[in-house]
């Protein structure tokens, strides 16, 4: 025993002696201490917190070279290799967590929805929810600043741009052709069904170098990664009827639904403001299908549509109406993959193919032209670190384009064009510190339609003032190969690309529930294209000589948190633009833009009806027409619009919903604009019909009923 106890003894002594103590102090960037740092030896249970003073002190067995790890919340772990024998009094300095939630993001001139959105300015909800909207994401969207109500168009136009300079882009693969189709004056809709995506980003300018061939904006819909659980939802409503299912397994799943859309009744309701002699119809479907594979997901979605309707329109320039009778058939597919791989590698890729086909009737003229369009994507990005990432990748977009019409059923033209454009770009996000971030890069492409290589350099900046605000820039060079409208007449591609330059301003606070958003603009075209006749045909002469300017100043307030059970916001714009182009006489303000904009949001949910209820007000002031009785050209100006629109969900249980909504029920008598004649009559005056919606108000009611393995789910967050 008495040799156990001194070998014991001898064995304590050699351990306490040969145990190191390390010491130091643990600060931030500025050298204040950081309280309760952990500062251990990576593999070992050696290892303290820092005190108050942001000093520690702890021993270790260990000899020799040892990673020492220091960590705490909001800062970057920092690992360092130290000699153990050596290690006392130094000073580790923390640098702040770039990835933090309260870290700085770059906002100018991009509006976020979704869940993943570190700050978003709508929810997933809020894009079928909004009063007014009936479901159309596009309609929700044109609540937001930055955007024109254009009713008889029905499209986005951002900050004095016209709809084709938005692109649309479903998973980062772009959708050629995003909207339905339609007649002059006849408002269309989105393609797309909301309850498929989880996820939107909505650039009004100043976007990434991954994304090209739009002026003024992208629209970014992302489908779901993942849905909750097996679920069917059935949908009766005063316009058609749809039904969904969607079921999941281990590791993929599989949404489904289908929708058919008849006017007739609603027509039959509701006097309208046209002459139909068939109703818009519609049969739509859309599915996606998602794998989950150990480091990625690949999704397949594809969507169907065939419409049609039948309708007189009045025309100025004679006795008899038109007849337009239009028969449309589109389809869209679309695959990506986003997954990693070796050391901090990221693969995004995809390609999508889009076929549209329009047969149109005008009187006894004819008009048939499709268009197939694919899109070729890959995307590799690598994290340097937590504060480096640098993305590169490539497109290819191929158009092919045709167009025959047959005047008074006798001759026939034929136009059209085949458009390719390769294009390759790189991209830097760089993080200084948790207060200020910069995104860099450079898209280069070449248009072999055009014979044209373009470069466009794009920088953003972003800049943390406060806790819960922060100041961002952007500046960004884009361009975009001329409307369709013009190509398909043009036997030998004279064209250049068009232009416009990006400058943006933006100040952001966000806080409990509350968002507040001011974003100050320019833009500056160039390129624009003009013609010499009065409307654009077969032997017109067009050239780039265009220009002209937008600048302007978007607000927007959203607040969640201040009532119990009320959301709302609101949004308003100023913009002041001129463009001479088309066949314009002079830089003036083109006729889709209003001067002042401004939207009201509100959802009330009231518990004891089990109702949610909301109201939506859309504002503008007048926007120009010309006038050729009178010698100053767009000198003319409407009256401004006004539509408040109001819908009511009930529960009827919790999977049982009963719907009910209507635009502009206050009946206000709105004007988009005038036709004029295009031959002044024996008085010499040019006679005019006034632009209006197709109705006063539209109606909807609608029964929905999800049925799902909870027996909670509902279709709420779709209406």
């Amino acid at each position: 025993m008495k040799i156990i106890y001194t070998l014991t003894i001898l064995l304590c002594s050699i351990t306490l002696f040969s145990q190191t103590t390390l010491s130091g102090k643990v600060v931030d960037e500025k050298g204040n201490p950081i309280v309760g740092a952990n500062v251990f030896i990576e593999g070992t249970y050696d290892g303290t917190s820092s005190t108050e003073t942001g000093d520690f002190t702890f021993t270790t067995t260990t000899t020799g070279n040892q990673t020492l790890v220091v960590s705490f919340l909001v800062y970057e772990t920092t690992k360092m290799i130290i000699d153990v024998s050596n290690f006392k009094n130094k000073t580790i300095k923390l640098r702040d967590n770039v990835n933090a939630l309260d870290a700085v993001i770059i906002t100018a001139g991009n509006l976020e929805a979704g869940d993943k959105a570190r700050v978003s300015v709508l929810k997933p909800l809020d894009i079928v929810t909004t009063a007014g909207s009936a479901g159309n994401i596009i309609a929700a969207l044109q609540t937001l600043p930055g955007t024109q109500n254009v009713g008889e168009d029905g499209r986005l136009f951002v900050r004095g741009g016209e709809a084709n300079e938005t692109q649309t882009f479903v998973d980062g693969i772009r959708v050629a052709q995003p909207y339905g189709a339609s007649a002059q004056n006849l408002p269309t809709r989105g393609r797309f069904s909301p309850f498929l995506f989880n996820g939107i980003s909505f650039s009004t300018g100043g976007y990434s170098a991954e994304y090209g061939e739009a002026l003024s904006s992208v629209l970014l819909l992302n489908t779901q990664d993942e849905p909750d659980q097996n679920k069917t939802e059935i949908s009766l409503m005063t316009v058609g009827l749809g039904v969904g299912n969607t079921q999941k397994w281990k590791k993929s799943s599989l949404s489904v639904n289908t929708a058919y859309i008849n006017l007739a009744p609603y027509q039959a309701a509701i006097k309208q403001n046209v002459d139909w002699n068939s109703p818009y119809q519609s049969l739509s479907g859309e599915t996606v299908y998602r794998y989950n594979f150990n480091n990625g997901i690949l999704k397949l979605y594809a969507a169907f549509d065939s419409s049609k309707f039948d309708i007189n329109q009045e025309n100025i320039n004679s006795a008899q109406k038109i007849r337009v009778d239009l028969n449309n058939t589109n389809f869209y597919f679309n695959s990506s993959y986003k997954g990693g791989f070796g050391n901090n590698w990221q693969i995004t890729s995809g390609l999508s193919y889009g076929y549209s086909k329009n047969k149109i009737k005008l009187d006894s003229d004819a008009v048939a032209n499709d268009e197939n369009a694919a899109h070729l994507k890959l995307k590799l990005t690598q994290r340097f670190s937590e504060r480096v990432k640098l993305s590169f990748g490539a497109d290819y977009f191929i158009t092919k384009f045709n167009e025959d019409f047959k005047e008074n059923l006798g001759t026939t033209n034929t136009n059209g064009y085949n458009s390719n454009i390769g294009a390759v770009y790189t991209e830097a996000d760089v993080f200084f510190s948790k207060k200020f971030a910069a995104k860099a890069g450079l898209r280069a492409s070449y248009n072999d339609l055009l014979n044209e290589t373009a470069l466009s350099p794009r920088v953003s900046l972003a800049y943390k003032m406060a806790k819960n605000s922060q100041l961002s820039l952007a500046y960004g060079d884009f361009s975009q190969t001329p409307n369709v409208d013009y190509i398909k007449y043009s036997k030998f591609h004279q064209f250049e690309s068009e232009k416009a330059l990006h400058y943006i301003l933006n100040y952001q606070y966000n806080k409990n529930g509350k968002t507040f958003r001011a974003e100050a603009y320019y833009k500056d075209y160039s390129n624009l294209v003009k013609y010499d006749t009065p409307s654009i045909q077969y032997n017109s002469m067009f050239n780039n000589n265009g220009s002209g300017y937008a600048k302007g100043l978007d607000l927007f307030w959203r607040d969640g948190k201040s009532i119990k059970n009320l959301e709302y916001w609101v949004s308003y714009s100023y913009i002041d633009t001129e463009r001479d182009y088309k066949n314009f006489s002079a830089q003036v303000t083109p006729n889709f833009v209003a001067d002042h904009s401004l939207s009201i949001v509100t959802k009330y949910w009231i518990n004891d009806w089990k109702s949610q209820i909301g109201f939506t007000n859309l504002y503008s002031s007048g926007r120009p027409y010309n006038n050729p009785n009178e010698t100053k050209f767009m000198n003319g100006k409407t009256k401004s619009y006004n539509s408040l629109s109001f819908n009511w969900a009930y529960l009827l249980t919790s999977q049982k919903i009963l719907y009910f909504s209507v635009s502009n029920i206050l009946g206000s008598q709105n004007v988009y604009g005038y036709d004029y004649a295009k031959n002044p009559n024996t008085a010499g005056v040019y006679n005019r019909v006034a632009i209006t919606p197709t109705a006063d108000r539209f109606f909807f009611l609608g029964f929905f009923w999800t049925i799902s393995n909870d027996k909670k789910e509902n279709q709420l967050k779709n209406l």
